[in-house]
């Protein structure tokens, strides 16, 4: 058997401590001499702040014109990881539950935003649409009053929905 041949080495250049020290010198002046800008707040967040209230606002005016009642809507930015804003309505039947929850898909749709999902079980008489900022749940009146999603967000911020229906 024949023994594989050695790879060659390649010339190394040798470089003086002082040198190298001298490099790392500046290099270090260079990068802490620089000053240094405050910290900005994340450029994604602030892109998404702008259409979650835009969406929030168009959802809101979706449900009041097909007739949702008792509109709540709540920022629990501060409470909450996966959402910013919570909107609580109550419709008439299933059907006026179907047909808002349709309703809601095409604002999202329209606005371009990501639905990240929809609960809706036939006859649960409570439908949830997550579009990431903005969480709507739907119930029928008899399901409202068991839930009373309401109390379990009494520390949130309380929006007013005569401010999203004006614009």
């Amino acid at each position: 058997m024949k023994k594989a041949a050695a790879p060659k080495k390649k010339a190394v250049s040798k470089v003086s401590a002082k040198t190298v020290t001298k490099t790392v010198a500046k290099t270090v002046t260079k990068t802490v001499s620089k000053p240094r800008a405050a910290p900005a707040k994340p450029v994604a967040r602030v892109v998404a702040e702008q259409p979650a209230n835009r969406l929030l606002q168009l959802l809101v005016q979706a449900l009041d014109e097909k007739k949702a009642e008792n509109l709540r809507v709540f920022n629990v930015s501060k409470l909450s990881s996966i959402t910013d804003y919570l909107v609580l309505a109550t419709v008439a039947a299933e059907p006026h539950l179907r047909a808002l929850r349709v309703e809601l898909e095409k604002v999202i749709d329209a606005e371009r935003a990501k639905v990240m999902g929809v609960d809706s079980s036939a006859g649960s008489g409570w439908t949830v649409v997550d579009a990431f900022d903005v969480m709507v749940h739907l119930f029928t009146k008899e399901n409202r009053e068991k839930y009373r999603l309401e109390l379990l967000w009494k520390d949130a911020h309380e929006v007013e929905v005569k401010k999203l229906l004006k614009s």
